[in-house]
C-alpha cells in the first residue's frame, strides 16, 4: 500500500482484502450469565475467505491480565509476521484489537470453553474471521545466514560483487529468465555515479516509486515554509476550504504532524471503496477526503506516537495543493523537480516516460495495473528513473552545494535551507529508529531511508551524509515475500560500509 517502512509486504494483504464485497458480521451465542471468561492468551488461527482465495491468519495474545495483554498479528500465506497489534481490550468474554499497520480491526467473543475466538476482521469493509487455539505457533521462513563482510566495495568495483551475490537471483529466484521482472540501481558515491541494471530493465526504465513520493511531500512543505506560504505549526485545518472540519477544542493536527507520521490518523480512510481494485486509488477525490476528515475530525491524540499514515500524507499533499492554488503534480514540478532539473520525474507520464514505463508485476508474477492516486497523490504518486533520483539523492547529500543553475531559479534559492530542513528529527519511529520531515533514519548508521511499493512496483531510496553515499533501487514488481528491493537496498549499503550482508538468496 504505497509502502509501509519495516514491512512492506503488509500492504499486499490491505490491497487483497480492501475490494471485497461486505460479509455478514458473525453471530455469537450468549455468554452464561457469571460465568467467568477464559483466559485469551494463547496462539489462535483462522482464515479470511474472500473471492476463492484464503489467507490464514495467526493471532499471538500474550498477558494473563486485561489491561496488561498484548499481541501480534501473521499473515501466513503473505510472509508477514509480527505485525503489532495496539488497543487490546479483553473485557469479559468481549475480546477486541487494533492492527494499525493495515488500519485493521478484530473484535469478537471467545468461547465458553476457550478453544475458539469468534469474530469480525475489519479493514475497510468487515468479514468474519473465526480463529482456533493452537499449541504451537506457525512460523515465518528462516531467513538465510548473512554474506561474510568484506572489505568497503568501492563504487568501481560494485558490479562484480552484485554480480556474484545476484547470481541465484539471476538463474532461479526473482531476476530468472521468463519473469519479465527488472531492476534499475544508481549509486553515488564520493560524487561519482554508476548505474546498473538487471533483467528486463535499462539504464533510463520509468518505475512507479510509491511511498518515496512521501519525500517528496515533506520537501514541497519544507519549501513553502521557506517562502513564507506556511508553518509546520499550522493547523492543516486551515489549509483545507472553510468549514471542512470543525475547530476541535484542545489541540489540533498540524502540518508537521502529518510530515512526521504523528498525526493520529489512520493508515487509510474507512470511505476507500475502489471501483478498480487493480487502480484503487484512483477515485479517492478531494471531497471523498473531506468527508471522512469532517467524520474524524482533526483533534491531535494526547502523546500521539508514530503511526505510518498513507491518509495522513496524502492529506499534507492536498492541503498544500490548496495553498499554493495549484494540482498536486504542478506543485511538485514547481518547488522541486523543475528546480533540480529531474525531467524524467513527475505523476503524470509523457509520450517519452512512457515509451520507457516498464510494465508492472505483481508478487505472483502477474501482470498489474499502474497506480494513478488523485486526492492522496502526496502519498505515492509520483514515477521516475534512477538517473533522475540521483540527482534528488545527491541534493540530500549536498544541499549546501546545489549547482548554480538550481540556486539561480526562483524556487531554487530556498531548497538549500528547505532540504536541510527535511533532515531534522522531529520525532522516534520505532525502535533505533527516527523520523525527520518523512525520511526515516537508522539511528545505528545515520543514514537516512525510505522505501515504497504499488500494485506493480517496489522501491528503496538512502543516503548517508557522512560516509558520503546514496542508492537507489527501482523494480517492476510489488512489494512481498519473494522481493528483493528492500534487501538489496540494504545489501548494498552494508557493502559500501563493509559490513555483513543480508543475503540475496532466494
Amino acid at each position: 500500500m504505497i509502502g509501509y517502512p519495516f514491512q512492506t509486504m503488509i500492504g499486499r494483504l490491505l490491497r487483497a482484502l480492501l475490494p471485497l464485497s461486505a460479509f455478514l458480521v458473525a453471530v455469537h451465542g450468549a455468554w452464561p450469565q457469571n460465568a467467568p471468561a477464559p483466559s485469551v492468551a494463547g496462539i489462535w488461527l483462522g482464515a479470511l475467505n474472500a473471492g476463492g482465495v484464503s489467507l490464514r491468519i495467526q493471532v499471538q495474545i500474550q498477558g494473563a491480565e486485561p489491561s496488561r495483554t498484548t499481541c501480534s498479528l501473521d499473515s501466513i500465506d503473505q510472509g508477514a509476521f509480527g505485525i503489532p497489534c495496539s488497543n487490546v481490550k479483553v473485557e469479559g468474554s468481549a475480546v477486541s484489537f487494533d492492527v494499525p499497520a493495515v488500519a485493521g480491526k478484530w473484535s469478537g467473543h471467545i468461547s465458553t470453553d476457550g478453544k475458539t475466538l469468534s469474530g469480525t476482521w475489519t479493514q475497510g469493509q468487515p468479514m468474519p474471521l473465526v480463529m482456533q487455539r493452537q499449541a504451537t505457533a506457525l512460523s515465518g521462513p528462516k531467513a538465510p545466514s548473512p554474506d561474510a563482510a568484506m572489505s568497503p566495495v568501492a563504487l568501481a568495483d560494485l558490479k562484480g560483487v552484485l554480480d556474484r551475490d545476484l547470481a541465484a537471483q539471476l538463474s532461479t529466484g526473482q531476476l530468472a529468465p521468463g519473469t519479465h521482472i527488472g531492476l534499475t540501481i544508481g549509486v553515488l558515491q564520493h560524487g561519482e555515479r554508476r548505474i546498473l541494471t538487471y533483467g528486463v530493465a535499462k539504464e533510463d526504465s520509468v518505475f512507479e516509486i510509491g511511498s518515496i513520493t512521501k519525500t517528496f511531500t515533506a520537501t514541497i512543505l519544507a519549501q513553502m515554509v521557506e517562502q513564507g506560504m506556511v508553518r509546520l505549526d499550522e493547523p492543516v485545518r486551515e489549509l483545507l476550504p472553510p468549514g471542512t472540519v470543525a475547530k476541535p477544542a484542545g489541540p489540533e493536527i498540524t502540518l508537521l504532524d502529518l510530515s512526521d507520521q504523528h498525526s493520529g490518523l489512520p493508515r487509510m480512510p474507512d470511505n476507500f471503496h475502489p471501483a478498480h481494485p487493480e487502480n484503487p486509488y484512483a477515485d479517492y477525490d478531494a471531497k471523498l477526503l473531506y468527508q471522512f476528515i469532517a467524520k474524524i475530525g482533526v483533534a491531535v491524540p494526547p502523546n500521539a506516537s508514530f503511526l505510518y499514515s498513507n491518509l495522513g500524507v496524502g492529506l499534507l499533499g492536498q492541503a498544500l495543493s490548496n495553498r499554493a492554488k495549484m494540482p498536486y503534480p504542478e506543485l511538485l514540478r514547481q518547488q522541486v523537480t523543475g528546480p533540480l532539473g529531474m525531467n524524467d520525474t513527475a505523476v503524470a507520464l509523457t509520450p517519452s516516460t512512457q515509451s520507457r514505463f516498464l510494465p508492472g508485476y505483481d508478487g505472483e508474477g502477474h501482470s498489474a495495473h499502474a497506480w494513478d492516486l488523485d486526492a492522496l497523490a502526496g502519498a505515492g504518486a509520483i514515477r521516475s528513473t534512477a538517473a533522475d533520483m540521483l540527482i534528488y539523492l545527491e541534493a540530500q547529500l549536498h544541499p549546501d552545494k546545489l549547482p548554480p543553475a538550481v540556486l539561480a531559479q526562483p524556487k531554487g534559492k530556498t531548497l538549500p535551507a528547505a532540504i536541510a530542513q527535511t533532515h531534522v528529527i522531529h520525532g522516534e519511529a520505532g525502535p533505533g529508529m527516527h523520523i525527520a520531515l518523512n525520511w526515516l533514519r537508522f539511528d545505528a548508521t545515520g543514514s537516512y531511508w525510505h522505501n515504497g511499493g504499488t500494485g506493480g512496483y517496489s522501491s528503496y531510496a538512502l543516503f548517508n551524509q557522512d560516509k558520503d553515499f546514496a542508492l537507489v533501487v527501482l523494480c517492476n514488481c510489488s512489494p512481498g515475500p519473494r522481493s528483493l528491493t528492500d534487501k538489496l537496498g540494504m545489501h548494498i549499503s552494508q557493502r559500501l560500509r563493509g559490513e555483513p550482508a543480508v543475503s540475496l538468496a532466494p
